[in-house]
């Protein structure tokens, strides 16, 4: 019971100290200007130009951190904080989104790869809970494994994310620095803002990975009781 106990309090913990981590550094730098008093919408403008991503559209919506890449609709939505605000961590988030573009255009392939996983990572995002739940109660150890498999797909969806969001940032840094658009000092706020978002990224990984691999012990267990 206490490992139990242990396991569910740092699969809970862990992406709630994510989220303390990347809402800190937001805000903790979304107070500090950039020296080029750019706002975000302008830094995605700009790094859109530079490469030659001029059909990409860059548009404010709606929430807090709800910036986004749309890869169908081609736009970068930037949360309004971020759009109109020209703090470091304006800059840097706009910089990632657009990062993202660049990858579009690049037909990066880890971005391909997970959006060719998206509808069987929605199913089993949506799915997998209730095939192990009737498997449990009903004692039917197929659906458990039916079930282990579509998170599976989820779960290697999540893995395939972490390359894609760190390139994204690697390329935003580049971008930035590139042209001007942060300096000297700013670099290390910059890389503490899109290091700290990646943290979320990688706390969903790490629980996806735990919660998987405790099914499949589970399921062993289920097995060797047949």
């Amino acid at each position: 019971m206490g490992a139990y106990i242990i396991y569910f309090a740092i699969i809970i913990l862990v992406p709630l100290w994510a989220q303390m981590k990347v809402k800190g550094a937001y805000k903790k730098y979304s107070k500090v200007p950039s020296s080029s008093h750019t706002r975000g919408a302008e830094v995605a403008r700009k790094i859109l130009d530079e490469n030659g991503l001029y059909h990409v559209g860059v548009e404010e919506t709606r929430g807090h951190l709800t910036d986004h890449y749309d890869p169908r609709s081609k736009v970068v939505r930037l949360s309004s904080a971020n759009f109109h605000g020209y703090s470091v961590a304006a800059a840097a988030i706009a910089a990632h989104e657009v990062g993202h573009a660049i990858q579009d255009q690049q037909d990066y392939a880890f971005l391909r790869f997970r959006h060719t996983l998206v509808p069987v990572a929605n199913i089993g995002s949506n799915f997998s809970w209730v095939l192990i739940m009737i498997g449990f109660l009903a004692g039917y150890s197929g659906f458990v494994l039916l079930g282990i498999l579509f998170m599976a797909a989820a779960v290697v969806f999540q893995l395939i994310t972490l390359p894609v969001e760190f390139n994204a940032s690697n390329r935003a840094m580049e971008q930035v620095v590139s042209l001007g658009i942060i300096r000297n000092e700013e670099e290390r706020e910059t890389k503490k803002v899109l290091n700290a978002a990646a943290l979320t990224y990688v706390a969903a990984a790490a629980v996806a990975v735990m919660e998987l691999l405790r099914l499949i012990l589970i399921y062993t267990g289920m097995q060797r009781n047949d």
